[in-house]
């Protein structure tokens, strides 16, 4: 360290930077990357004044501020990253993060008068009386008049919006257009309630309108037949995004959030219920906890029947339900699949509801309680839907790494948009987690057996006949996710392929007795799958122009970023603040892209063929037992890349030697290009199949408990997880109990207490692992209802993901992409594996620089090992 000044350092700073230096070096960074940081550690210390408080304060929130930059292991280009994330911050710094970190805000003061004006102005007009003085002029007016007001408005109103979307302007006259609506959009995304959101679907419907009007109107190529028809094929894709887009927002514009009727406190009046099973191919183990579950449920046991519907004719079945008690009911013929078990055991069945789980879902206790009140209340209500939550990863979730970390491919159908269907009184049943009303059951005569997805066609009947539905957004049981990528893209075939066959043989928007929101609601949901042309249209439309010289957007370059992307930014903008807590940002192009090959042939031929095609029952409970890529899944994605590839090469070969006046569009090809093959990393990233060797999955809880030994000792310890066979054990000392060792588990539910035999599998210090020996049904019961089927452990679970953030969602999901080239590289031939490894390296270091939000805690992803 002679090379340090000591002039210019007193003694303990000259020893604070040699233990830098050392510390640097004990950790394995190189000799001239420790040096040139502990140098310039050193001139800040000299010439910044980092000992002043207002530099203590940041230097005490470093990892808050820059937690992509790592202060143990620095890289010889941390002082670019350090001054490209202090630019960032600096722009984009936002409120609650200035109020979590008392830095003062002067904008963000005006931001919070603005949010405070808002809510309190429904308030002040109550008490100004604009309100009553309106409603009595309204009532004292006719009713054709108030009907003729009515529509001058809304025909005034059209014509404004018609006006603002078709007003063709100046390039510089549209920047000022959408650089106005961006900056009230910016001003109001932050604000809560949900007025500033109905705003927020404005200014996203406005730019979308115009922009869609823009490409009928200006950017087709009539003089080029190859041009006109990649452009009309990419306009076609872009309209289909829209119309989802736009019932996408009348779908989810206001969620109902319906709360549980209390039951009656006469329990004699309460109803009889039929709790089915229905079961096929799946192992007994799978099975057990469900019964289990029910045989726990909080219902008068006079008032409920189980059956196990067995559709495999299976004796252990048979032998099991006459050993706890339950209903077993066999078929001899396997007509309809599922719906047609269900049509079986209904004329078996007496009770006045019908409640269906998949045999892979617990339920709580409180299920029948918590639903059951509704139908009490309204008495035209059919069918009462709860969410599918699954406790177990899903291949996205597992082979990703982000279980419990983003919000999974269901959360959010069953967080937001059923709740919005209810709204509308479209609540769709999904086949289990649901209690339906047998007389109008019977009225629809029973399940639809027409296409295959039985679930959506039975509330589709119901509601045609004037029945209401319902959804309650408390997770009343728990299942197992599907294991494998290839089962998970088998189960989303079945569903598109029989959305689409309800859109042709009982299409929603023909026929009597929807009204017109159900209707749009239920076109939805069936124009939902049928994304997989329109995405594969996507992936491949900036090849049309790099490949084929197609001008498939017939508009100057600077036009196309005009209008193009604003309505990117809106609708991404827009779409975080509706669905941001059940979706985050930029992730629905990896679940699109991995499905879209595959639904896009089964969702064709139904369009034209509705009655082609099976059921096919998705597997549960499997194993992976090594870690491996699906090449059969990841063989399009793979071919998709080598267009890309192709496209790419030509790119750069035409920025080059191409014309000088299509460069700016040859660029914007390129970033297309490169922003499609990150997606298809992703794609691939998750056919990587990560191992899963357990056969009962783990459930992560913390809970009281306590060990007992045969001579009574007890040890008070912590459950942290358990499965249906065992449990792990947190021991507040170590080394108490051994391996091998008899011992009995107590665990409370309330007041109660229970105990269960088990045996020591493994003993760690601190931690022990158990397993369930000997169980009686009583016992087994008990033990599911203390684990899987208590009421409070899945309502947790939905607020435990972090808030959206959209550029830290699309970091990710590149990120994602390139670690899926990097995953692809170790099973890739050698001559391949350099050249991944090569672009992944460099990409990896490229993304190192971009800015990180602050404080996130979702770094994991983005964290390289790069130089």
């Amino acid at each position: 360290m002679s090379w340090v000044p000591n002039l210019l350092l007193v003694p303990p700073v000259h020893r604070a930077v040699q233990a830098r230096y050392r510390g640097y070096r004990s950790a394995g960074v190189p000799v001239f990357t420790a040096f040139f940081t502990t140098s310039l550690v050193t001139m800040g210390w000299i010439f910044l004044r980092f000992e002043s408080p207002a530099w203590q304060k940041v230097l005490a929130d470093r990892d808050y501020w820059f937690p992509h930059i790592s202060s143990r292991r620095p890289r010889p280009a941390d002082i670019v990253r350090y001054f490209l994330q202090v630019m960032w911050l600096l722009i984009t710094r936002s409120e609650p993060l200035l109020k979590e970190r008392n830095y003062s805000a002067g904008w963000s003061k005006l931001q919070q008068r603005y949010a405070n004006w808002l809510q309190n102005l429904p308030q002040q007009l109550q008490d100004s009386g604009v309100k009553e003085r309106s409603v009595q002029r309204l009532s004292r007016m006719n009713k054709r008049v108030r009907r003729a007001l009515f529509i001058v408005a809304s025909v005034f109103a059209g014509l404004l919006a018609l006006l603002c979307i078709s007003q063709p302007l100046e390039l510089f006259a549209q920047f000022v257009f959408v650089l106005l609506l961006w900056g009230i959009a910016m001003i109001v995304r932050r604000i809560p309630g949900r007025l500033p959101r109905l705003m927020l679907i404005v200014l996203s419907l406005t730019v979308s309108c115009r922009y869609l009007w823009w490409r009928y109107t200006s950017t087709l190529n009539w003089d080029d037949p190859v041009s006109l028809i990649c452009g009309l094929l990419l306009l076609l894709a872009e309209t289909y995004a829209w119309v989802v887009l736009v019932l996408g927002y009348f779908q989810t514009i206001w969620p109902l959030n319906r709360q549980p009727v209390p039951m009656p406190a006469d329990i004699s009046t309460w109803p009889t219920v039929d709790l089915m099973v229905p079961t096929y191919n799946e192992d007994l183990s799978v099975v057990k906890p469900t019964i289990y579950a029910a045989l726990g449920i909080d219902w008068p046991k006079d008032k409920i029947n189980i059956y196990i519907l067995d559709d495999g004719n299976r004796p252990e079945f048979k032998a099991f339900a006459e050993e706890v008690g339950v209903r077993y009911i066999a078929r001899p013929t396997h007509e309809h699949a599922k719906a047609g078990n269900i049509n079986n055991a209904l004329k078996h069945a007496t009770g006045e509801f019908v409640t269906i789980f998949d045999c892979d879902h617990v339920p709580t206790r409180s299920y029948l309680q918590l639903t059951v009140g509704w139908f009490f209340k309204d008495k035209k209500l059919a069918m009462l839907q709860t969410p599918h939550h699954f406790f177990s990863p899903d291949p996205f979730e597992r082979n990703l790494g982000r279980f419990r970390q983003t919000p999974n491919e269901g959360t959010l159908f069953y967080g937001l948009v059923q709740d919005g269907n209810d709204m509308w009184d479209a609540t769709f049943f999904c086949g289990s987690c649901a209690i339906l009303r047998r007389t109008a059951l019977d009225e629809i005569g029973g399940i639809a057996v027409e296409t295959v997805t039985e679930d959506a066609h039975t509330s589709l009947r119901l509601h045609r006949r004037g029945h209401t539905s319902a959804y309650i957004r408390i997770p009343q049981a728990a299942g197992l996710a599907t294991e494998s990528l290839s089962a998970h893209i088998g189960q989303r075939i079945r569903w598109a392929r029989g959305m689409v066959q309800i859109f042709r043989l009982d299409n929603p928007l023909l026929g009597k007795g929807l009204k017109l929101a159900q209707r749009l609601c239920y076109a939805n949901a069936m124009l939902h799958f049928l994304s997989g042309v329109p995405r594969l249209i996507f992936l491949t439309a900036p090849l049309a122009f790099l490949l084929l010289h197609a001008y498939i957007i017939f508009a100057p370059a600077l036009a196309i970023v005009l209008y193009v992307l604003p309505h990117m930014v809106h609708a991404s903008m827009t779409n975080s603040r509706v669905q941001g807590k059940y979706r985050h940002s930029f992730w629905s192009e990896i679940y699109e892209t991995v499905l879209a090959w595959y639904i896009a042939r089964p969702t064709t031929i139904a369009l034209f063929n509705p009655h082609k095609g099976k059921f096919n029952v998705t597997a549960k409970g499997g194993l992976v037992n090594e870690e491996h890529v699906d090449w059969v899944i990841s063989r399009p994605y793979l071919l998709l890349v080598a267009f890309n590839l192709a496209g790419l090469a030509f790119g750069f070969w035409r920025l080059f030697y191409g014309p000088v006046d299509e460069i700016m569009t040859v660029f914007i090809s390129l970033v297309w290009v490169l922003y499609n093959m990150t997606v298809l990393g992703g794609a691939m990233a998750v056919a990587v199949e990560a191992r899963q060797v357990r056969q009962s999955h783990r459930v992560e809880i913390a809970m009281p408990a306590a060990l007992a030994r045969a001579n009574g000792h007890m040890f008070p310890c912590t459950l942290q997880d358990y499965s249906d066979g065992g449990v792990g054990i947190k021991m507040r000392v170590p080394d108490q109990i051994k391996d091998g060792e008899q011992v009995v588990l107590l665990l409370k539910r309330g007041q109660q207490e229970f105990s269960f035999p088990c045996v020591v599998t493994r003993a760690n210090g601190l931690y022990v692992g158990v397993r369930l020996v000997g169980l009686s049904t009583r016992q087994y019961t008990d033990f599911i209802q203390c684990t899987f089927a208590r009421a409070d452990t899945w309502a947790l679970w939905q607020d435990g993901f972090p808030e959206d953030k959209p550029l830290d969602s699309l970091r990710d999901v590149l990120m994602l992409g390139l670690h899926g080239y990097q995953h692809m590289s170790d099973y890739a031939p050698p001559v391949f594996r350099r050249i991944l490894l090569g672009f992944t390296t460099v990409s990896l270091w490229i993304m190192s620089f971009v800015p990180h939000g602050v404080g996130n805690g979702r770094n994991s992803v983005a964290k390289g090992t790069v130089a």
